[in-house]
C-alpha cells in the first residue's frame, strides 16, 4: 500500500505551484501533490550515492524499459530503435515545430487544448490554426470534415494532437485516431502526438497509442511520451520521442541534437528506468485515489454547487468544470475566485475555443486538500 494521504509543504522550496501567498490553495498547474514512488526515490538515492556526474547517454535499458512499459500497460510494444530521448515533451514539440515545418506555416490544433502548444508554435513564427472541438453540453466531439477542410490547406503541414486530451479529458477512440491519422496521410500533413496523459486513464480499455495503427498510417508520425506527468518527476526533465520512420526520425533526431535536447541530467535514466520498470503497482494505486476524488468532486458539486457541471472524462487529473451559468468570462471568474478565497484554478481562456465558459482543476491532492478546495470554490461561486 503506497500513502496518497501524506503530502509535503512545497512552501519556499522554488516550486512553481506553490509559490502562492500563505493563505492560498493552488488547484491549477499539472503538478501532483503526493509523495513520489519509493522506487523512483530509491533510484536517485543510488545514483546520488556514486558521487560522480559526468556525461551520460542512454542505451538498451533505457529504451527496453519505455517498450516493455507500453507492451504491459498499453497492449503494443513500439520497437526500440524508433526511440530517442530527450530532456522534455514540450521542448521536444517546439523542436519539431522548427524541424518539420516552415516559418508561415499552419500548425493544426484541437481547441480547447494545453495552452503550452500555442506557445510552441506562435513562438517559432507559425501560425496556430485550430478545428475547434464540439461541445454538446456534455461532451465533445471532432468536426471531422472542418478537420479535414483544414488538413487540406496548403499551409497546414502539421497537426498536433492531445491523446488523450487536456483539458477535457477526452480519450479518443481508436476509430477516431485512425481517421485522424487517414486524414493527415491523405492531405500529407505530418502528425505530432502529446500522449503525456496516456497511463492516467480511468477507463476499461485505456488509450491507444497512435504508434499502434497500421504501419501505412504511422509513417508520418511522431510522439512524445514521459513519465513526467504519471510519476510527477516533471522536474527531472526527461521523455522520450518515438518516430515508426527512419527519414522522419533522422529530422528530428538533428533537431534534439543541433538544440541541445537530447543529453539526459544524471538522475534522467535512473528515474525513467525506475518509473517505468517498478511503478506499475503505484500507478495502480493512484489511479484509484484520483477516481475517489473525481467522485468526491463529481458528488460535492451536484450537492452545493449546481449552477456549475463537472464535465464527464476518462484521462488526467486535471477536472474541466462547466461555468457558463455563473460567467463567460473564465479568467474573471478564476481571479476573482482567487481573490476571494485564495483558491488557484485554471482559467479555461487559456486554452482556447470555448474555454471562456470553464474552469480547470487539478484534483491530484490529499483528500483533505480536495475538500478545502471545493469548500472554497463554493464560497467563491457564492460570493460572485
Amino acid at each position: 500500500m503506497y500513502d496518497f494521504e501524506e503530502t509535503i509543504d512545497r512552501r519556499k522550496t522554488d516550486s512553481v505551484k506553490w509559490d502562492i501567498k500563505s493563505n492560498e490553495l493552488p488547484m491549477w498547474v499539472a503538478d501532483m501533490d503526493f509523495q513520489v514512488a519509493p522506487e523512483i526515490i530509491s533510484a536517485i538515492k543510488n545514483k546520488a550515492d556514486q558521487a560522480v556526474f559526468g556525461y551520460e547517454e542512454p542505451h538498451a535499458d533505457y529504451f527496453n524499459a519505455v517498450a516493455d512499459w507500453y507492451e504491459s500497460e498499453h497492449h503494443f510494444r513500439p520497437q526500440t530503435d524508433w526511440m530517442m530521448f530527450s530532456t522534455g515533451v514540450v521542448p521536444s514539440i517546439s523542436s519539431i515545430v522548427r524541424r518539420v515545418s516552415n516559418v508561415g506555416d499552419n500548425v493544426l490544433v484541437q481547441a480547447p487544448v494545453y495552452n503550452i502548444f500555442y506557445n510552441s508554435i506562435v513562438n517559432n513564427g507559425r501560425h496556430v490554426l485550430s478545428s475547434d472541438l464540439v461541445f454538446d453540453g456534455n461532451n465533445y466531439q471532432i468536426d471531422f470534415t472542418d478537420l479535414e477542410q483544414k488538413l487540406a490547406e496548403p499551409l497546414t503541414t502539421l497537426m498536433i494532437l492531445c491523446n488523450p486530451h487536456n483539458p477535457v479529458g477526452k480519450i479518443w477512440s481508436k476509430a477516431e485516431l485512425t481517421k485522424i491519422a487517414e486524414l493527415c496521410v491523405k492531405h500529407h500533413v505530418k502528425l505530432l502526438s502529446d500522449e503525456i496523459h496516456g497511463d492516467l486513464t480511468f477507463n476499461d480499455e485505456g488509450y491507444t497509442p497512435m504508434f499502434s495503427l497500421p504501419a501505412d498510417l504511422i509513417q508520418n508520425l511522431m510522439i512524445c511520451v514521459s513519465p513526467s506527468k504519471t510519476f510527477n518527476v516533471a522536474a527531472i526533465h526527461a521523455a522520450t520521442i518515438i518516430v515508426p520512420n527512419e527519414n522522419l526520425r533522422s529530422s528530428v533526431n538533428r533537431g534534439i541534437n543541433s538544440e541541445e535536447l537530447a543529453e539526459p541530467n544524471s538522475f534522467a535514466i535512473p528515474v525513467m528506468i525506475a518509473a517505468y520498470e517498478r511503478g506499475h503497482k503505484w500507478l495502480e494505486e493512484l489511479k484509484k485515489k484520483l477516481q475517489s476524488n473525481r467522485q468526491l468532486v463529481a458528488d460535492f458539486l451536484e450537492q452545493n454547487i449546481p449552477e456549475i457541471k463537472l464535465i464527464p472524462s476518462d484521462a488526467t487529473y486535471l477536472l474541466w468544470i462547466d461555468t457558463q451559468n455563473i460567467s463567460d468570462d473564465s479568467e474573471k471568474l478564476a481571479n476573482f475566485i482567487r481573490k476571494d478565497t485564495g483558491l488557484y484554478l485554471s482559467a479555461g481562456n487559456v486554452y482556447g475555443g470555448d474555454g471562456y465558459d470553464f474552469l480547470r482543476m487539478n484534483i491530484a491532492c490529499p483528500t483533505e486538500m480536495v475538500k478545502d478546495g471545493l469548500n472554497r470554490l463554493s464560497q467563491g461561486i457564492k460570493d460572485f
